[in-house]
């Protein structure tokens, strides 16, 4: 069964708007260029220092494989890792196993179009 990782990030007061464009605009790209299925990602409504990042993926396995790759990239660790890492106090995952249908369900359409919702 398909799992899905929800990491939830407290960040340094105040850096919310710049985490938020490094992710957007240098993070989401690299992770989907290596085939990470990016579920939704974004400001955390209650608290204006939280952050989130829904990531889905075939199995545990695929998980440990595709993050232990990534992360160990050369276009992660030269590219945006220090300026996010740098703004990050603090972070949690959950993980768990989720139907392909829920998993379509919590999906931000936008991401996979480049801002632009599907026709």
């Amino acid at each position: 069964m398909p799992v899905i990782e929800i990491r939830s990030y407290r960040l340094v007061p105040g850096s919310r708007d710049r985490f938020h464009q490094l992710i957007d605009q240098q993070s989401l790209p690299l992770m989907l260029d290596w085939g990470i299925d990016v579920v939704d990602f974004g400001p955390s409504l209650h608290d204006a220092d939280g952050y989130f990042l829904i990531r889905a993926f075939h199995d545990m396995v695929t998980l440990e494989v595709a993050q232990a790759a990534f992360y160990a990239s050369p276009a992660w660790r030269n590219g945006p890792r220090e300026a996010i890492v740098s703004l990050i106090a603090s972070d949690s995952n959950v993980v768990m196993e989720m139907s392909h249908d829920r998993i379509e369900a919590l999906r931000n359409r936008t991401i996979a179009t480049n801002g632009r919702l599907p026709d």
